[in-house]
């Protein structure tokens, strides 16, 4: 066994403060600036159990004062005769920036005093410390009459200091766990005043800089209870695997015997006993009462079936029962063995992601129903692991947890990135010791009996020494069945699972294939800021691939932006999500930096939530053409310890985008990690019955696991799992057009041609004009009317260039792309000649960068149909210059063209680089919703890969189709790509929903179709948000590229 760090005496026991050894003395500092003073008066943490006592619950309305300095606060608000008839009011829970006192800061590094003040650890800033004080009454009765009582605050940032009736009660630090104290002597019979005061900062703040809005106030449930004086102190439970589950209660002096009922899921008492307490006591001086439950034939837990039991804990005096608790507990066992994380013996994979506690409209005040909200978008997800970044969170989060099942990656409140990591970080100083092993201590007491915590965090980002050593000993010490982790001891023996934050691909396989003895699951990967998640398929192949390599936790689940009113009128919305710098200039800001979510602030999905989804389903289908029309398919359950029945398959087979068969496999028989063969009712004579020659289209099978019956949150036929399989692709003919010449005039630098078009599919009879002018002074087609209606609102022209992306400006790229961002294309030249099928116009352009040749052919035939190749060819230097976003085409239509139709990837919008998720099919979409507002900064949107076709049209079915030689990406949107450009913009706080004015959603024949379409456009990258761009398979290097489309006019 490994050495452990030496621990004082009673470190594991007592929740009281102390000096640590060696470390300079602060006698003389107030608490608040006193790091080895992290409370007074507060109880030791115990795990978290309700008895049958009374509770009052506090929530609501209280009396509030706002100071702007610490120094001009009140000295006496707490006394009882304190006229606070002048005063506001504040909800608690409710946080003052949310409320009108202060706004709110958001940084990633640094502290809200960033910028204004040095950092100078232990005193926080006293620039803009605000001061907060509080006060209410609440009445107790007769029932509370001989019981202790006692005051417990869910969560107060930064710290809170307590008075009751007049008196001070005690003083707590730590914003992210509950402050519990003794009230009993302090309150009365009838009416009592409770008041408290929080500061902004304190000491304890430069532990607590996690990236999230930095706010004050109570987040959670105040409320006061009662206890016997005969009572349970803590309970402890070790439940494994095999059955037996190892209990620990303490309590109070004068319980003589403490019982014990075990039930079953379905309420079946398996267990029971009653055990008398013996004179030994705990670490901390209580009697203690032990038993090992045992169970036959017990129901394990795991995220995938999680079995809970109820244990019944009710303890004896001398007189009979004096009160009892139920907790539920869960049977299971964690361990790292052959390089694995094991749960149950199993290799589990760790589909994860981070979540803040934040709720959009009161930030961090989260309830009930946003938790059980944010459990059901995770199993939506497929996401089974969540690391609670960067702090405990409210105790309810885990009972839910273990409930709904999902593995839990446990962190303490330790953040101190400020501080950086050299010999400033705090990990290194003696005189925050402890504050660290004391916020580590009490994480581990209060979440112990929770069997969705399977790896205990030590924090993050707070630099690696002596405190974090001791640390992670002192766990190691307290629970034995855990791993224990820790991101900055990267490969220290202090952290049991190498858990590394955004390594790109080649680090994962290098450490994966080397054989390692602990696992690599990341803490944070995949940064999904913006438009992004681009490469996480690249990601699941790789942890597919190595047995080590077991998953990790996506940054992070959800937006923290807020939502804010604004002017309707101006803007077209009444609100946006607002992020740091949008309230004022004054506070340090990492703008939106704050927005990294899988989904929304509002819960509604981004498209990269797809993604999430469908890399992290736990089925998964495979079978070749020739397996499909024989009739079978081979289904892969990855779950590890469910099997499929509680599935069925929906399957369908799609022509040409239309469904011709579909079947329906009602039970599924694969077990665990198992591969079965499932029969579906197809084959190629089948086919040729309803579709013809199966060489002639474009067939696929589409399959779709659901659940037969409800599923925890998940109701009754819920798609958990879905694949699509290609039959036959049929190929992309040569463009043809046997129409012949269209007519042709000039008028100075405009070049006219026109003729008539047949309604597609309505034979000679209806006919319609068509009319394509060029202009010969920039090259472009620049009108484009059908009978009387212009289809173009803004001309033809090359496109190289797209809105950037979070993750392209965290790569420098609007400017180190600028060259094409801002290309101006000269004509050197602009020639039309007759050939035998049609009139062609060539446009060369002038070299570009000295580098790059621009030429653009169309040829143009009698049926209004324009055929063209976009070449992009060596003019010296081609290779020299930089990547291009895109190589490809853009046009703008009137707004009233706001019908987009294709054949190729949905039907959310999709890159080269995340579009595993997407399925190819004919849809049938609204411009007006391809603009993805849930980002909160405008940005690239809309795109959709694996085109074969797509047409623009309005509803009478007029417009353009767009065909390629090769499989093409596009979108129509209602805005230009400068105009989603935040730095074409110049604007750094603009949100998406501003836009909402210029897309006309209520008229669209006021605004504009921008119509884009590529030979390819770059990938998005997902590795991280400040320099790593998309891997090189999705970039666009500068050489030489040939765009062949053909623009088609239709009508209906």
């Amino acid at each position: 066994m490994k050495k452990l760090s030496f621990l004082l005496p009673g470190l594991l026991a007592m929740g009281l403060s102390f000096a640590a050894h060696g470390s300079p003395a602060k006698e003389n500092l107030p608490d608040w600036q006193n790091p080895q003073v992290v409370q007074r008066g507060r109880l030791p943490m115990t795990s978290h159990f309700e008895t049958d006592g009374n509770k009052l619950m506090l929530n609501g309305v209280w009396d509030f004062c706002w100071y702007g300095t610490i120094a001009e606060r009140s000295a006496d608000f707490f006394k009882t005769d304190f006229d606070a008839s002048g005063w506001d009011t504040i909800p608690v829970p409710g946080m003052w920036e949310m409320n009108g006192y202060g706004d709110p800061v958001y940084v990633n590094v640094g502290y809200a005093w960033k910028g204004h003040f040095e950092n100078n650890p232990p005193y926080p800033a006293d620039w803009h410390n605000y001061a907060g004080q509080y006060r209410r009454t609440f009445v107790l009765d007769d029932s509370w009459k001989g019981k202790d009582v006692f005051l417990n605050i869910g969560s107060a940032t930064s710290n809170v200091r307590v008075w009751v009736n007049g008196k001070e009660v005690g003083y707590s630090e730590d914003s992210k766990l509950e402050a519990r104290f003794d009230i009993t002597r302090f309150v009365k019979n009838g009416e009592n005043l409770i008041a408290l005061e929080i500061f902004r900062w304190c000491d304890g703040t430069y532990l607590e800089d996690q990236d999230f809005w930095r706010m004050t106030g109570i987040s959670r449930d105040v409320y006061v209870y009662s206890r016997e004086k005969k009572r349970i102190e803590d309970i402890k439970v070790i439940a494994s695997a095999d059955g037996n589950a190892s209990v620990e209660t303490e309590v109070s002096k004068g319980v003589t015997s403490v019982s014990y009922t075990l039930t079953d899921p379905s309420g079946n008492i398996v267990a029971s006993e009653t055990v008398k307490v013996g004179k030994a006591c705990s670490e901390r001086g209580y009697p203690v009462a032990n038993t090992v439950l045992t169970v036959p034939s017990v129901k394990q837990w795991s995220a995938e079936s999680p079995s809970l039991y109820t244990l019944t804990v009710a303890s004896f005096d001398k007189k009979g029962q004096t009160e009892s608790t139920t907790i539920e507990i869960g049977f299971r066992d964690v361990c790292i063995k052959d390089g694995q994380l094991l749960v149950n013996g199993q290799p589990v994979l760790i589909k994860g992601a981070n979540r803040h506690e934040m709720n959009p409209y009161k930030g961090y005040v989260v309830t009930e129903a946003d938790m059980i909200q944010d459990i059901l978008i995770m199993k939506q997800l497929n996401i089974n692991a969540v690391r609670t970044c960067h702090y405990p969170d409210d105790p309810l989060w885990y009972t839910l947890c273990d409930r709904y099942g999902l593995y839990v990656v446990a962190e303490a409140n330790i953040e101190s990135h400020g501080m950086g990591y050299g010999p400033e970080s705090l990990a290194k100083a003696a005189e925050f010791e402890t504050a660290h092993l004391e916020r580590i201590r009490r994480t581990v007491r209060r979440d112990i009996n929770h069997p969705s915590v399977i790896v205990w965090s030590l924090g993050n980002e707070a630099g690696f020494g002596e405190n974090f050593m001791k640390g992670y000993d002192m766990v190691k010490l307290m629970d034995a069945t855990r791993p224990v982790q820790y991101e900055q001891a990267k490969f220290d023996e202090h952290t049991d699972i190498v858990c590394p934050m955004y390594w790109d691909y080649e680090n994962c396989e290098e450490y994966a294939s080397s054989d390692p003895v602990r696992p690599l699951i990341q803490c944070e990967y995949a940064h999904a800021m913006g438009n992004s998640l681009g490469g996480l398929k690249e990601y699941w192949d790789l942890i597919r691939k190595y047995p080590s390599y077991q998953g990790g936790f996506i940054w992070d689940f959800v937006d923290q932006a807020l939502w804010w009113p604004t002017d309707a009128e101006k803007y077209g919305t009444d609100h946006v999500f607002v992020y740091g710098g949008d309230f004022n200039e004054y506070d340090p800001s990492d703008n939106s930096f704050c927005c990294n979510g899988i989904i929304a602030a509002d819960r509604t999905l981004h498209p990269h939530a797809y993604e999430v989804a469908y890399q992290y389903q736990s089925i998964h289908t495979e079978a070749t053409p020739e397996d499909v029309l024989a009739g079978r398919v081979s289904v892969y359950n990855e779950n590890f310890f469910v099997d499929l029945s509680r599935y069925a398959m929906e399957w369908e087979i799609e022509s040409d985008g239309h469904p011709v068969l579909k079947g329906y496999v009602p039970s599924l028989a694969a077990g665990p990690q198992e591969t079965a063969e499932v029969n579906i009712d197809c084959s190629e004579d089948l086919l040729a019955e309803v579709c013809g020659q199966v060489k002639d289209h474009d067939i696929y099978l589409n399959v779709r696991y659901v659940l037969r019956k409800a599923d925890g949150l998940l109701p009754a036929g819920s798609v958990v799992a879905y694949d699509q399989i290609l039959i036959n692709e049929k190929g992309i003919p040569a463009y043809a057009n046997a129409s012949g010449l269209p007519s042709y005039g000039s008028d100075g630098d405009l070049h006219s041609f026109y003729g008539e078009m047949s309604f597609d599919g309505s034979g000679n009879d209806r006919m319609a004009p068509w009319k394509a002018v060029f202009n010969s002074s920039t090259g472009f087609l620049e009108s484009y009317l059908v009978g009387e209606k212009e289809l173009l609102a803004a001309p033809l022209t090359p496109a190289f260039a797209r809105a950037v992306t979070e993750n392209d400006m965290g790569a420098g790229q609007e400017k180190r792309l600028q060259m094409w961002r801002m290309l101006e294309l000269k004509v050197k030249s602009f020639n039309v000649e007759q050939t035998g099928f049609c009139y062609r116009v060539t446009v060369d352009y002038e070299p570009v960068a000295e580098g790059a040749a621009v030429s653009v052919i169309y040829d143009i035939y009698a049926d209004g149909a324009v055929a063209a190749r976009e070449c992009l060819n060596d003019a010296g230097k081609l290779s020299e210059l930089p990547m291009l976003p895109r190589f490809g085409m853009q046009l703008a239509m009137p707004g009233e063209f706001s019908t987009f139709e294709f054949f190729g990837l949905g039907p959310h919008e999709n890159y080269v680089d995340r579009n595993s998720s997407a399925v190819t099919g004919h849809y049938v979409q609204r411009v007006e919703d391809q603009y993805h507002y849930g980002y909160v900064r405008i940005q690239e949107s809309g795109t959709k890969s694996g085109l074969k076709w797509m047409k623009v049209l309005d509803d009478n079915g007029c417009g353009f189709e767009i065909t390629s030689d090769v499989k093409f990406s596009g979108s129509a949107l209602p805005f230009s790509w400068q105009e989603m450009d935040l730095k074409y913009q110049g604007n750094n706080q603009a949100h998406s929903l501003e836009l909402k004015a210029l897309a006309h959603e209520n008229d669209r024949s006021k605004g504009k179709t921008w119509v884009n379409f590529d030979l390819m456009q770059m990938g998005l990258g997902c590795i991280n948000s400040w320099g790593q761009w998309p891997l090189a398979e999705y970039l666009i290097p500068a050489q030489e590229y040939t765009f062949c489309f053909t623009l088609t006019p239709v009508n209906n």
